[in-house]
């Protein structure tokens, strides 16, 4: 990619779009079942600091909260989030 970042055509920039896809992309190959269906925190921690957009760690956070709900877990998906929230 360029060193400066370009607009996309709905305002955002092409890495907003690099980032959606990255979410969809951690979707396919590693989806809540399979990433949350382990009690290794570094490996679930490593997976969500690869989630590229909100919508992708909400989708963690449904699959957390209808079946272990950890509150450890719970808490790296909002920060998470939190962190894209303040990206954009």
């Amino acid at each position: 990619m360029d060193a400066q970042a370009r607009i996309g055509t709905d305002g955002g920039t092409d890495e907003d779009s690099e980032d959606a896809a990255s979410g969809e992309r951690i979707l396919d190959g590693l989806p809540p079942e399979k990433l949350l269906d382990t009690n290794d925190v570094s490996r679930i921690r490593a997976g969500i600091h690869c989630m590229g957009s909100v919508e992708t760690v909400k989708q963690y956070v449904a699959y957390e909260n209808s079946n272990e709900q950890r509150d450890h877990i719970l808490r790296l998906l909002q920060q998470r989030a939190t962190e894209l929230r303040e990206q954009t």
